[in-house]
């Protein structure tokens, strides 16, 4: 049985989605940020004081790629964390390279509009997060043409945690008319039944 530590709306989301892709049986444990994550019992987990968390038996580990990568690997189909070496590569590398490219200007916007009182909030910082979003989704565009998942026909892990980052467009309303294809799989991926459980 796997414990998996999150706080609701955090990045855990992304591994409660990917413990409902994989089936693997756990039991989720809420923390409060900041109160719930600093508590010595925690901090053994994960010394950082961040969710999410997992421990598999007497393996722990933290960092939500890390931990999504580690399920797939273990407990998912063949599909969702494929067989060849050159596969398994193509996930890590969509994998890492939504947090390189995506993530930061993507949470950038999100903060600011959502979190951030309104005599705080940076509108440079915004403009320049929103103007570096198309060059990345235009090669997430070109990489999906003529298929459906990143790695073809078939969802993987590198869909999952991919999507995950992409999702926080929704909130921002990001225009991804001129993004068709990452329009059309970014659906496919949210409406798959992990990530309506996972909500």
């Amino acid at each position: 049985m796997i414990t998996f530590y999150f706080s609701p709306g955090s990045s855990s989301m992304a591994t409660h989605i990917a413990l409902h892709e994989t089936g693997a049986p756990f039991e989720a444990r809420p923390l409060a940020l900041q109160k719930g994550t600093r508590t010595p019992d925690f901090l053994k987990i994960n010394p950082n004081g961040k969710v999410p968390a997992m421990v598999d038996g007497e393996f722990k580990l933290f960092e939500s790629m890390a931990i999504n990568l580690y399920l797939a690997s273990k407990y998912g189909a063949r599909t969702l964390f494929p067989v060849s070496l050159e596969d398994q590569a193509l996930c890590y590398q969509w994998s890492f390279w939504g947090m390189t490219e995506i993530e930061k200007p993507l949470l950038t916007i999100l903060i600011d509009q959502f979190m951030t009182p309104p005599d705080k909030r940076k509108p440079e910082a915004v403009a320049d997060a929103r103007n570096a979003l198309p060059k990345p989704f235009a090669v997430l565009d070109g990489a999906l043409k003529d298929r459906e998942y990143l790695l073809g026909n078939s969802f993987t892990v590198a869909d999952l945690n991919l999507a995950s980052i992409c999702s926080w467009a929704k909130p921002i309303k990001f225009d991804f008319g001129p993004f068709p294809n990452v329009a059309a799989w970014l659906e496919l991926c949210l409406n798959r039944p992990a990530y309506k459980a996972a909500r």
